[in-house]
């Protein structure tokens, strides 16, 4: 399978990749002129790229007509998610680029574990962690990773901006496949909100209640926090048909 590389620079049947892939492309993978390479713009459309020159950081390429990434779910999920310890946010941030997220947020409530420290340098590696699980799996776009939220109260002030928002409470709740089942969320976009090693705090169940979330259960067990994120959003993607 050719590689596959994101660049914004291309347009009128030319493209170019700089910086550490065209790195990869010349010397890591040994590229020739011909050697043909799958491009994406980010937004969801491929190319079919073919080297034409390579040039000190730089390979040139002519592509072909752009086509739809068959690898985007036909809705957008943002995971927020509690903030883990022990560097669990890089496994949790990498699987769920596989399963189809969107977007990524962290953030910290009354009972994580883990305190905010050098978080804007530490969002620089889960970027790049995104961009390279986008990247393995065939991915169209490049999810985003957010800085982390301070608290539990600006995760319910940012889901006004959803058409729907899931509360997944160690508690229980709701029937995921029958909120699920109600209606098509083709183009919709969906909020999947899970909780760190300390769960929620019962007034953080009821915030997010009042802040429109429906509160859903994952069954009898009480998983992982790094668990948690990944089923929830495997459930959400298999019943709306985004895992068939």
């Amino acid at each position: 399978m050719p590689h596959r590389y994101f660049t914004r620079e291309i347009g009128d049947g030319q493209a170019a990749l700089t910086g550490t892939d065209a790195h990869h492309l010349a010397d890591v993978m040994r590229a020739r002129v011909g050697d043909e390479v799958i491009l994406c713009d980010a937004n969801a459309v491929e190319y079919q790229g073919t080297v034409t020159a390579i040039l000190p950081g730089r390979v040139e390429l002519t592509v072909t007509e752009g086509y739809p990434s068959v690898a985007e779910p036909d809705l957008q999920v943002t995971l927020f998610a509690g903030y883990p310890k022990q560097g669990k946010l890089e496994e949790i941030i990498r699987h769920s680029v596989e399963l189809g997220v969107s977007r990524v947020v962290p953030f910290f409530s009354r009972y994580c574990v883990a305190t905010p420290k050098k978080e804007e340098s530490k969002n620089e590696r889960y970027r790049r962690i995104a961009v390279e699980a986008a990247k393995q799996c065939g991915r169209g776009i490049l999810p985003e990773v957010a800085l982390p939220l301070p608290d539990f109260s600006a995760v319910c002030a940012a889901l006004s901006g959803y058409d729907l928002a899931l509360f997944f409470y160690e508690c229980g709740g709701v029937s995921l496949r029958q909120v699920l089942a109600s209606s098509s969320f083709r183009g919709k976009k969906i909020a999947i909100i899970t909780g760190s090693e300390g769960g929620f705090s019962a007034e953080e169940a009821q915030a997010a209640t009042a802040a429109g979330a429906v509160t859903v259960g994952l069954g009898p067990r009480i998983l992982r926090c790094e668990t948690a994120p990944l089923a929830s959003l495997a459930a959400v993607m298999t019943l709306t048909g985004n895992l068939e």
